[in-house]
């Protein structure tokens, strides 16, 4: 299987699948690091894109949050063309879309719990985020989610004092915290070490699975990608070589995505 015959898992909730036609980014005009990218991710499972460095995966992800300005292209998400929208639209589209960050991106002299309630920035007046004033339900959901991820002791603790593993944890529950119809994981294990690499792929499948949350993981370890997706998207020099379930992925394959076969013994 490649990318001329892409992999569809069953169908599912069409109101949060992800529809990219044609994506292209240039940094430098000619130069594009995605080449017309074309890619359906259904409602539902984890996809996850793997490749060697350089080659699109994060700029892919951060297209689609709109992080990154594409240079051409579509990016259809509920019903929306989100490489259009701009201001309050794109702010709105932003909500609905968790994002798992490779170096956590949190307000390290912010508390644990406020960390996570930053993930409702995007549905509370001004004031009250200015305040730090959340809804009653808004905290005790944060709670909530704290204990789903392991952390539910460490709620007043100050997020640089945590190990990398627990801001990785704390970084899933703010995205899950926005009620989120698509979770962005933009390598969340490259900073951790294996143990706990496992865990929080593991936790990011479990969680967000309970949720029936699809998820797209940029991740550099083809073994939790074989372990944890339900898809793999491949990617070499911008454009996508593989698209198929993990059973499918052959050493053929990754020759054709990463080059050389040195890396496979």
């Amino acid at each position: 299987m490649d990318a001329s015959t892409p992999f569809k898992p069953a169908a599912a909730d069409a109101e949060r699948s992800l529809v990219i036609r044609k994506l292209r980014k240039e940094y430098r005009a000619g130069q594009p690091v995605l080449k017309d990218v074309s890619l359906t991710v259904e409602g539902r499972g984890m996809t996850a894109i793997i490749g060697p460095s350089g080659t699109g995966k994060s700029t892919l992800i951060r297209c689609i949050n709109r992080l990154v300005d594409p240079t051409a292209g579509e990016i259809l998400f509920r019903g929306q063309d989100l490489a259009r929208l701009n201001g309050r639209q794109l702010r709105l589209a932003r909500r609905r879309m968790g994002m798992v960050f490779q170096e956590y991106n949190l307000v390290e002299r912010l508390s644990v719990i406020e960390n996570v309630l930053c993930g409702r920035l995007g549905y509370v007046p001004v004031w009250r985020a200015w305040l730090r004033k959340f809804p009653a339900q808004d905290v005790e959901r944060a709670f909530q989610l704290l204990d789903a991820v392991g952390l539910g002791d460490f709620a007043t603790q100050r997020a640089d004092q945590l190990s990398g593993g627990q801001r990785q944890r704390v970084g899933i529950a703010r995205a899950l915290m926005q009620e989120p119809d698509l979770v962005l994981a933009d390598e969340p294990t490259s900073s951790l070490d294996p143990k706990t690499s496992v865990e929080i792929m593991e936790l990011i499948a479990r969680r967000a699975g309970e949720r029936d949350i699809p998820v797209i993981v940029n991740i550099h370890n083809v073994d939790l990608a074989r372990r944890f997706a339900d898809r793999i998207v491949g990617m070499a020099k911008g454009e996508i070589v593989f698209d198929g379930p993990p059973r499918a992925l052959q050493d053929a394959h990754l020759l054709q995505i990463y080059g050389g076969e040195g890396w496979l013994e």
